[in-house]
């Protein structure tokens, strides 16, 4: 645990405390109701007026025009928003927050989802795709917003393109995950760390750890979300691995973690619609992970 968060050390003193998170790998807790955070940095509605407006352009299937115009919209939102080719003729979209101080030098944390739909007619992505992106779009408002005179690390928002594999792929890690695996093959050297924000707007959210995510990250982060009165989405219990955005990075030896309720009966069907989005969701996730960033950053 300590050699794979090295970059870190200096930072993270706080995963003794943090308990166990490996649990069972039962269920059961999935229907509780999602609790109101004790903080109030995150702005929900913000964050959900943003899954409303990609819901409403439509389907942004990789490569398409819907999703070029939508890239450009949001470059603009990030602080200092810019686009990265993606081999055939996709784009990330990256900002960034310098470190300063002692954190000059220090590698980066990334923060990241995806901002492409499945290629499926009437597929707008509400959950798959916009909750994630709206999340990380309110979490570098808030993180730009913060007087931290002190920031420790660099921190990046990037929203990768290519995410869900086209229809010819008979393999997701090598067909889809296009802009995760560009990413990392650009800046290997440059991570210490990534957290990807998927399924985080239904009603019903629970987070479990699965299996493909980095244990002592995910025990932070579950701390974060204790301090934030919102512990009740990230239960003792893990569920099996699931290939992701964060999946190139843990096989590259870089710590990631993937917050991602898959137990989602609209997955990749015209149902995903933003009535199954949940401002409240995404409050409790975007509040601990701002929390979490909070205190890696500045200490």
């Amino acid at each position: 645990m300590r050699s794979r968060l090295a970059p870190f050390v200096a930072v993270l003193a706080m995963v003794a405390a943090a308990g166990c998170g490996a649990g069972s790998a039962s269920a059961g807790d999935a229907a509780a109701p999602v609790p109101r955070a004790t903080v109030d940095r995150f702005d929900s509605a913000r964050a959900f007026a943003e899954v409303r407006r990609q819901v409403a352009i439509g389907p942004r299937p990789a490569g398409s025009t819907a999703s070029r115009r939508l890239a450009a919209r949001l470059r603009r939102a990030l602080p200092a928003g810019r686009l990265e080719v993606v081999p055939g003729g996709l784009r990330n979209v990256v900002g960034r927050l310098p470190a300063r101080g002692r954190g000059v030098g220090q590698k980066a944390i990334v923060v990241a989802a995806h901002y492409d739909t499945k290629d499926l007619p009437g597929f707008v992505g509400a959950n798959d795709g916009a909750a994630g992106t709206a999340t990380v779009l309110e979490l570098a408002r808030a993180l730009a917003r913060r007087p931290a005179p002190a920031d420790r690390l660099e921190i990046r928002f990037v929203l990768f393109d290519g995410e869900e594999e086209p229809p010819e792929s008979t393999d997701f890690f090598s067909g889809g995950l296009r802009g995760s695996r560009a990413y990392l093959a650009a800046h290997r050297r440059e991570i210490g760390a990534v957290i990807v924000i998927d399924f985080v707007g239904d009603e019903r959210l629970s987070l479990p750890r699965e299996d493909g995510s980095h244990r002592a990250l995910w025990i932070e982060l579950r701390a974060a979300a204790r301090r934030v009165g919102v512990g009740a989405v990230f239960p003792l219990r893990r569920r099996g691995e699931i290939l992701d955005d964060h999946t190139p990075f843990m096989r590259a030896g870089i710590p990631a973690i993937d917050l991602i309720d898959f137990d989602y009966p609209p997955w990749h069907t015209p149902a995903d619609t933003l009535d199954k989005v949940s401002a409240r969701s995404l409050d409790a996730a975007g509040e601990a992970v701002l929390e979490l960033l909070v205190r890696l950053r500045e200490g």
